[in-house]
């Protein structure tokens, strides 16, 4: 019976000339994949090798891509700290669930086992809010923020602005990377780093300096053992993860440096990307929810 219906109903559509309802509709819904799909070449971009860092482990590499804007001083010193091999040998000495991977020189804070540091320096004042350049306009995303007036995305990095004081900052949303410090707030500098693993951490905002934002190796970090200690610290050195290297990709030879491309935050096409991602429309969602939050807003990186 079925294939008698089957071949009735082709009958009728070759005499009426209809479509098959097999084929798929004129016009699609938006999804992040379509999105994807129709980008053109000019809407992904190349990181600057100048700002990207290699730090390579056990598990693998992780790839970070630094944003002067966001903490200029922070950012070179970082980049001094890497030049002069600081990292290597050094160790990841914390991951805490849901929170953060923090890596640096587990004997910092004694003076006579502290790991010196050369040609860079061990401290800072933070640097927790910045201005946008006059040519340099700010899309903020459609749905507000709870956090700050206004958020939105700068070369990837997802950033908060108070339009009224024109001031901006950085946000705590995972991958974020930034300089670890004391109570003081000059107390970093860039020697001991960590990455935001696990649901952002907002109240975090312009309390500590950021700068960064892992494009590659976040399944390898958030796979690494938790730290049993309290805030996820590892107590015995021999559960530390030892880090092989930290390099500038710039100082790499090009046949080990990373071949990626990051979606602009720029473009029409990342403006499709974030609606989206606010209201689903794969086969599986059955509500669009209409709303997205910042640090909900993935970065296609290929």
């Amino acid at each position: 019976m079925r294939m008698v219906l089957s071949v009735a109903c082709s009958a009728v559509l070759l005499l009426t000339g209809c479509q098959s309802t097999s084929l798929p509709p004129a016009n699609p819904p938006l999804t992040a994949a379509s999105v994807l799909a129709s980008a053109r070449p000019d809407d992904w971009r190349r990181p600057d090798p100048q700002n990207l860092l290699c730090m390579d482990f056990g598990k693998g590499r992780v790839v970070i891509e630094l944003l002067p804007l966001l903490a200029p001083r922070h950012v070179a010193n970082v980049q001094a700290l890497v030049r002069e091999g600081y990292f290597d040998g050094l160790a990841i000495v914390r991951v805490q669930d849901n929170y953060v991977v923090q890596w640096g020189d587990p004997n910092a804070e004694k003076p006579e086992l502290a790991r010196p540091i050369r040609t860079a320096q061990r401290h800072l004042p933070a640097e927790l809010e910045f201005r946008l350049p006059p040519a340099v306009p700010f899309h903020p995303l459609p749905d507000g923020d709870i956090y700050a007036p206004q958020a939105g995305f700068l070369d990837g990095m997802p950033i908060a602005r108070d339009p009224k004081s024109g001031k901006c900052w950085a946000i705590h949303s995972y991958g974020m990377v930034g300089a670890g410090r004391d109570n003081a707030l000059d107390s970093g500098g860039g020697a001991e780093l960590y990455v935001v693993s696990g649901q952002a951490p907002r109240h975090l905002d312009r309390n500590v300096t950021l700068f960064g934002r892992v494009l590659q190796g976040m399944d390898r970090l958030t796979a690494l053992p938790r730290g049993p200690a309290p805030m996820g610290f590892y107590e015995k050195p021999e559960d530390r993860i030892p880090i092989h290297s930290i390099r500038l990709a710039s100082d790499l030879p090009e046949s080990e440096r990373p071949k990626i491309e990051v979606l602009r935050t720029d473009t029409e096409t990342f403006r499709r990307w974030v609606e989206a991602r606010r209201s689903r429309r794969e086969e599986w969602f059955h509500h669009a929810a209409g709303r997205i939050d910042v640090s909900n807003i993935p970065i296609p990186v290929r």
